[in-house]
Parts: C-alpha cells; sequence; structure tokens
C-alpha cells in the first residue's frame, strides 16, 4: 500500500503511547491548549561529536579499550556514540522495541468529545432546526464535515464553526501565517504535513511552536515533533478558508530530503535504520513513533537553535507492511 495512503488511514488522532509520555509539569494531550513540550523526555539534547575517551553507548558492547582503535568520531544516536556498525544496530534495535512497546493504543481512537452540533446548541450558535437540516444533508451526501454543511447551509460562519471546534478539542483557535510558516518546514517532514494535514504556523520566543489544524489537533503528531525538536508545541483549530491554501503554500516549500521505506518486522526495521544511521554518520540523530510510522531523523551537523536548515537534515520514514 502506497505509504502516503497508509498514512491517511491513520489520520483521526489517538491517546499517546505509553512510551511518548509527557515529562512532569507538561500538560498532556487533551488538556486546555494541547500543549505538549517533549524536547526533555529522552533527557539531553542532541550533542556534538565524542571526545577521545568516551566510551561506546551500546550497553553490551564488548570492544573494551579496543573503542578507542576504531579511528570512528559518529554516529551519534539518542545522544550516544556508537563504536561499530554492530553497536549501532543493538542501540537501534532497543530503541524501536521502546517506540513500539505499550497497548495497542491506535485501535483506541474514539475519544469522547461533546458532538460538535450539541456543542453549538448549547452555546446557543445554531436552531435546532437548522441543526436537523445540516446533519440530513450531511446523510444523503454521504460525505462532509458537519461544520461544513452548517456554513454551507449558512446557520452559522465559519469562524463560529472554528470557535465551536475549539471548544471540542479543548484547544485554541489560530491564525495562518503564510509568510511565517514558509520557514518552517524543517520542523515536520512534508509527507506529515499532507498526510496528517499539520500545518506549522509559528514560533514564538524561539522555544513554542504554534500547529494547526483544520478539523481536530493531533496530539500524536504534536507529542513526536515536541520530542524530536526539543520545542514547546501547542496545537490549534485553523479556519478551512485559512488552512486549506495555507497548507498549499507549506507543500511547495523546501523541506529536508526524505527517504521512505517499508519493513514486514520490528527487526527489519531496526536494521533499514541502523544503516541509515551508519550512511549518514550524524552529529546527532533521534528516533520516535508517529502513529503506526517510525520516524528518524539525522542532524548531519549539530542543530542551531532553534530550527535547522533543511540542507542539514534528512528523514528516514518507515512503515510496516505485510510479511
Amino acid at each position: 500500500m502506497p505509504l502516503l495512503g497508509f498514512l491517511r488511514r491513520h489520520r483521526e488522532p489517538a491517546p499517546p503511547p505509553a512510551s511518548l509520555a509527557s515529562p512532569a509539569g507538561s500538560a498532556l494531550p487533551g488538556s486546555r491548549g494541547l500543549r505538549v513540550n517533549a524536547g526533555d523526555i529522552r533527557g539531553a539534547p542532541p550533542r556534538g561529536r565524542r571526545t577521545f575517551f568516551e566510551s561506546c553507548s551500546n550497553p553490551w558492547c564488548r570492544s573494551g579499550w579496543m573503542q578507542l582503535l576504531r579511528g570512528r568520531t559518529s554516529p551519534v544516536f539518542e545522544g550516544g556514540w556508537s563504536c561499530s556498525p554492530s553497536c549501532t544496530g543493538a542501540r537501534m534495535a532497543a530503541a524501536v522495541r521502546r517506540a513500539l512497546e505499550g497497548r495497542s493504543w491506535e485501535r483506541d481512537r474514539h475519544r469522547h468529545r461533546i458532538p460538535l452540533g450539541l456543542v453549538m446548541l448549547e452555546q446557543g450558535w445554531i436552531s435546532p432546526e437548522a441543526l436537523r437540516a445540516a446533519l440530513n444533508a450531511q446523510r444523503e451526501a454521504g460525505s462532509g464535515p458537519l461544520g461544513w454543511w452548517l456554513v454551507r447551509q449558512q446557520a452559522v460562519s465559519e469562524q463560529t464553526v472554528a470557535r465551536a471546534l475549539g471548544l471540542q478539542w479543548s484547544c485554541p483557535v489560530l491564525a495562518a501565517d503564510p509568510v511565517e510558516s514558509a520557514g518552517l518546514a524543517s520542523v515536520v517532514p512534508r509527507l506529515f504535513v499532507d498526510a496528517f494535514g499539520a500545518l506549522p504556523l509559528r514560533l514564538a520566543a524561539g522555544r513554542l511552536l504554534y500547529l494547526g489544524f483544520e478539523e481536530r489537533p493531533d496530539p500524536v503528531l504534536a507529542l513526536a515533533v515536541g520530542e524530536m525538536s526539543g520545542l514547546e508545541v501547542e496545537s490549534g483549530i485553523v479556519p478551512a478558508s485559512q488552512f486549506r491554501p495555507a497548507q498549499a503554500r507549506m507543500l511547495e516549500a523546501a523541506y529536508p530530503e526524505v527517504k521512505l521505506i517499508e519493513a514486514a518486522t520490528p527487526e527489519a526495521a531496526a536494521r533499514a535504520l541502523a544503516q541509515a544511521v551508519e550512511r549518514v554518520q550524524p552529529e546527532a540523530s533521534r528516533l520516535v513513533r508517529v502513529h503506526e510510522c517510525l520516524w528518524l531523523r539525522l542532524w548531519r551537523r549539530l542543530p542551531a537553535p532553534p530550527l535547522p536548515a533543511a540542507s542539514e537534515v534528512e528523514d528516514v520514514i518507515c512503515s510496516f507492511g505485510a510479511g
């Protein structure tokens, strides 16, 4: 199955797994503003090349003092240096197991939210007759979100629908800024912008990233972006008339190089991802899970805060196919 189609099947957000738990003091997905700060989940941020007497980060390494004769100063994966390809493979296998462990959280996709129509009724923004008319039109057409039908029937404005979605998902309504979002292409892979409908909007104070969505936030993706970038991420709703043209412009931006791989098993995924680390020899790299995919980011050079240049980053996205 094509990877983009696979990702779109999993576009509806789900609660994050235990392996992506938020650090102490952070707001969990679903709290007011959907703000997450995952930059310190993994401990130290990406660091540079090793010192002369630094030991291999693979706890199962048996090289001992022979590490000093390897002549390798990279790669660095999740803050630790590997003295050999076999040690890189062992660390990657452990990282893949960690990312995939836990309950089958992706099946728990139904979150208990008050239906959008009831939210708008409670606020007095629509009448029962208008809601019934929109629901009937939606049922007859067999497609289209309820908010779109309400706007089409001129029952409410698009801004009112956005406010109702913000109440439904406990998140703010955000405005799209095409000038600023064009410089944020290195934050999220283009594939995720397209498949998950995520729109990087702006960076405030060099540490707070605003991430926009058209209909509902994706807390799993937001947490993964925060963990990968070290930024605090706040998700919100962008009105459709602003979101769609802004997303189209964002998809035309210059993104980091990306390689797509498909693996039949976690073991095969670990081997392929370890090979990518050995090929690039990055000064920093990190692995996170995004729904049913694994996202590996490789920094050829240490990232300059707050965001790296697209040319200094390579992404590898791994999905799982039939064995």
